[in-house]
């Protein structure tokens, strides 16, 4: 009961983990990666569809991304969609593929970077505890149903905190990692 208990939370937390991966993986650094427009949704025939289903993206040189649509017809769609999100980029297109330049961030931006970072990692934390909370008060409920002993409780609340620390040392080590990346210069 217990270990069915720690199990669940144990893949809640990795779910925490793996989506705070990809939520910075589309936050730029100083180099250009496909990472960062593969998710940006385009409208696509009525249907808000994702980038990477419509072209393939590469990396030509490092402060560059080719765009290159598998229907040509769609690249007004993705031009639109890139000068509405939020990548404050420019799309030049020759009418079969579209570049992005990325421009060298300037000390205020990588700064302003760092802080969606340090928001997201916080998320993320939050998402772990709350997971903590919700598996502590399912092992409270079978204490109070007699399903498991007093003693049985305490181990269960141990290993669910040490579990815990566990993905908490995780998600910091990702956050840094990726502020040392966008402090890059």
């Amino acid at each position: 009961m217990i270990k069915e208990s720690l199990k669940e939370a144990e893949m809640r937390m990795k779910s925490a983990v793996q989506s705070l991966e990809e939520d910075l993986a589309t936050i730029r650094t100083g180099r250009a990666s496909p990472a960062l427009v593969e998710r940006l949704s385009v409208e696509y025939y009525g249907a808000p569809t994702p980038l990477m289903q419509l072209a393939t993206i590469t990396v030509p040189e490092p402060r560059q991304l080719m765009i290159r649509p598998f229907d040509p017809a769609t690249v007004k769609f993705i031009e639109r969609a890139i000068q509405a999100s939020e990548l404050g980029l420019t799309p030049n297109n020759d009418g079969k593929v579209i570049r992005l330049n990325l421009p060298p961030l300037t000390e205020e931006r990588r700064r302003d970077l760092v802080k969606v970072v340090q928001h997201r990692v916080e998320e993320a934390r939050v998402a772990v505890r709350n997971v903590r909370r919700d598996s502590m008060k399912d092992l409270r409920e079978f204490e109070h149903e007699k399903l498991i002993s007093e003693d049985d409780l305490k181990h269960g609340e141990e290993e669910l905190q040490k579990l815990t620390d566990r993905y908490i040392q995780q998600i910091d080590a990702i956050g840094e990692k990726k502020q040392k990346e966008i402090l890059e210069v």
